[in-house]
């Protein structure tokens, strides 16, 4: 089996290095020409993570922890992670303020902090992932998602701060033409000059995006305390790796049908397997909040306006109208009506207290492909539904996903639909 396993990945360090968020396969060389210098270096990263599991392979864990050890060590790399976060927020703070003269000096007891934290995270991480990975391996064992009893490949994940994506679309039409991961410490104002560079001197729409994990091998996993969130991203992330041994995956970029039948079977799967993980692991982290709806007699005197509640503001509905709008300006030809109309929008997002940068054809071009629930980025675009419909359909997600593993294009999904 190890000599299996060491082939699985020499296979996938070969071939994935695409999957999810880069695209490094089939790069754009007009838009390389903006970020050649500052894109993110894929197999240096996979080298370094995949030490990493080699080194807690060889230890055997965590077989050798009972379940109380091993949630202890889960736990305690969340509460590590969280003051780390916490830690560096503070730091770019400081580094912010133009009242703080010497930022070196007056961040010295901050920064020790943090090395103490991330010398205990890089304690802990190799457990803690350990774990984790077991744990969701077990699961994909019970609902069949495996050959032989084990999942191919092996669940292998580490968490890291995560690179830039680079999203062009062009300006007419909402497509993802180029997907580029960029360095992990650009700031802000560096992504926004890089994209009013790129779309002035090439006519595109772009948009610097940050992402929650790639399909590279080991698969990376963004920094979270989110337990939840961050077991059906693990997750996420393998089934676009396990999706690679067939059409679904080997043609994940060739159309954006594909990319997002792709993206949205990895949404559905890893959410249900990840929801399957922590009922079986960490009951104890299940929230049960039941909506309730509260019934209030009205007064005959007349209300102050203020008083008076509003409706909640539903992002997924609200982006729902927005992409359905656009589509039908770009239609119309209507390409700056489209824009205007976008900026509008965001601001009204805004008001709301969604603090989008830019919403742009990229933006939709981006999000729309994740299509797991209804409404949302992607608008009016048919293949959700469909993948959805499947689900819905199939006796299993295990059934759903080995089906779907072998269908490209709307036409084809259609057509399983009908049978």
């Amino acid at each position: 089996m190890r000599g299996v396993e060491v082939t699985v990945i020499l296979i996938i360090l070969a071939s994935v290095t695409g999957y999810s968020n880069p695209s490094l396969t089939n790069p754009i060389e007009k838009i390389r020409a903006f970020t050649r210098d500052i894109e993110f270096d894929y197999v240096e990263w996979m080298i370094d993570a995949a030490i990493l599991k080699v080194q807690a392979a060889s230890v055997d864990l965590p077989y050798t922890l009972d379940h109380a050890t091993q949630k202890q060590i889960v736990d305690e790399y969340l509460r590590t992670t969280q003051l780390i976060l916490e830690k560096e927020y503070l730091l770019a703070q400081m580094y912010a303020d133009p009242n703080i003269q010497d930022k070196e000096t007056f961040s010295q007891d901050l920064r020790a902090e943090l090395n103490e934290l991330y010398a205990r995270q890089g304690q802990l991480a190799p457990l803690a992932e350990a774990v984790l990975q077991s744990q969701i391996t077990q699961v994909l064992s019970e609902i069949g998602l495996t050959s032989v009893g084990q999942p191919i490949p092996n669940v292998w994940y580490h968490s890291t701060p995560l690179p830039w994506a680079l999203i062009i679309s062009p300006r007419e039409r909402i497509e993802q033409t180029a997907n580029i991961s960029l360095n992990m410490n650009l700031t802000v104002d560096e992504n926004a000059m890089l994209e009013a560079d790129i779309d002035k001197k090439l006519n595109t729409s772009s948009l610097v995006v940050p992402i929650g994990g790639v399909g590279v091998y080991p698969t990376m996993v963004a920094r979270t305390t989110n337990l939840e969130w961050l077991l059906n991203t693990i997750v996420h992330e393998w089934i676009h790796n396990y999706l690679m041994f067939a059409p679904l995956g080997l043609q994940y970029g060739e159309s954006p049908e594909t990319r997002t039948i792709n993206e949205t079977t990895a949404s559905i799967a890893g959410d249900e397997i990840g929801r399957l993980v922590l009922e079986k692991f960490y009951p104890e982290r299940i929230s049960a909040s039941p909506t309730t709806v509260q019934l209030v007699s009205a007064s005959l005197d007349i209300p102050n306006p203020d008083d008076i509640p509003r409706p909640v503001f539903d992002f997924r509905e609200q982006m729902y109208i927005t992409r359905v709008n656009v589509d039908l300006l770009l239609a119309e030809g209507k390409i700056d009506e489209s824009e205007s109309y976008m900026e509008e929008r965001r601001q009204v997002f805004w008001r709301n207290g969604y603090l989008l940068r830019k919403i742009n054809q990229a933006y939709f071009a981006f999000y729309g492909a994740y299509a797991d629930v209804p409404g949302g980025a992607a608008g009016e675009d048919p293949i959700g539904p469909a993948v959805r419909a499947l689900r819905a359909q199939s006796d299993s997600l295990t059934e759903f996903v080995n089906t779907i593993r072998w269908i490209t294009t709307l036409e084809e999904l259609q057509e399983e639909l009908n049978q």
